[in-house]
């Protein structure tokens, strides 16, 4: 795909791998439809960019999958690319876990991605054209002690995704999920010390994931990279 003049949504945009792509994607010429929840956060970004709209939003809320496709079509007359990636982590132990923002996570990680998935996927089956990146994990294939939830979304953001992937085979429409290892985003920062991973073992910074979102897009039309695993070297789990 040649990406100069696409055009983009990235849910989850205002810090950590939405953000880098952001900025990534917009020095080769590709127009982005942005959301996160904090508008300040987003119209910062926006002021840094090119071509940019921001829709500040919950992703859990319903009706904005399809505000932001229409924001794409009407700003700029079609949709090419959507990365699925506003998600959350929380963890805990049978004994200390928060169970509502365990299930809070479930609505964000996993319904959330239903609907913007199928939002857009009708969309660009009509299209002719059109490809969705949908963030997983490593923790998307295998379980960890005190996550079990968390790997429940990303493995169920996994099947969807396949899933997906198979049915649209031949539509023009690609599907892929990435599966970042330990990356420097606020994804961890509400965890207590003892819980912080260990630097001795490694961590990716954001900008990493951009790139290799980018190396999926630019593949020729009769490539597609279904699932890509992107890890610190010196990970060792």
């Amino acid at each position: 795909m040649k990406l100069q003049d696409k055009v983009m949504i990235i849910t989850g945009a205002s810090s950590g791998i939405g953000r880098a792509t952001a900025r990534q994607l917009d020095t080769l010429g590709v127009h982005l439809i942005l959301t996160a929840r904090r508008k300040d956060k987003l119209e910062q970004i926006a002021s840094e960019l090119h071509s940019a709209v921001c829709i500040a939003g919950d992703m859990t809320d319903p009706s904005l999958p399809e505000q932001l496709v229409e924001a794409a079509v009407s700003k700029y007359g079609r949709l090419d690319i959507v990365f699925n990636n506003a998600g959350v982590m929380h963890i805990g132990t049978v004994d200390d876990a928060d169970i509502n923002a365990l299930c809070h996570m479930v609505r964000l990680n996993v319904e959330a991605v239903v609907r913007m998935s199928y939002t857009a996927l009708r969309h660009m089956k009509k299209q002719g054209s059109g490809f969705l990146i949908n963030t997983s994990s490593l923790a998307g294939m295998k379980s960890f002690p005190e996550i079990g939830p968390y790997c429940g979304t990303k493995y169920a953001v996994e099947a969807m995704t396949d899933s997906f992937r198979m049915e649209l085979a031949g539509t023009g429409v690609k599907v892929t999920a990435i599966e970042p290892g330990r990356t420097r985003t606020g994804l961890f920062d509400h965890w207590s010390e003892e819980k912080q991973f260990n630097p001795a073992e490694g961590m990716i910074e954001p900008e990493d994931i951009a790139r290799s979102i980018q190396f999926i897009l630019e593949q020729p039309d009769e490539v597609l990279i279904p699932r890509l695993l992107i890890v610190p070297a010196r990970q060792p789990r």
